[in-house]
């Protein structure tokens, strides 16, 4: 596994009222959520960098107006609902 530091200036954790633990948990499931909605990573894998399960990831896409379903156009979204 890697693991990438990124510097927050303070006065970001002090306007958001953020510790440092809570600013990590933050940038984990931005980064997951943002590899996600662009498609590049699984949504396994972007549970575990979120530090979350799979059902829970799901549930904090949908809290962000993510869609865990992919479509590139309408034709293929019709043919999945016919064959649901």
């Amino acid at each position: 596994m890697c693991q990438i530091s990124i510097d927050i200036p303070s006065a970001v954790l002090y306007d958001t009222k953020m510790g440092p633990d809570e600013a990590a948990d933050f940038a984990r499931k931005a980064v997951a959520l943002n590899y996600y909605s662009k498609r590049g990573v699984s949504l396994g894998y972007c549970a575990q960098i979120a530090g979350m399960g799979k059902q829970d990831f799901i549930r904090f896409l949908g809290e962000n107006g993510v869609s865990i379903f992919h479509f590139d156009n309408k034709d293929e979204f019709i043919e999945e609902m016919n064959n649901a």
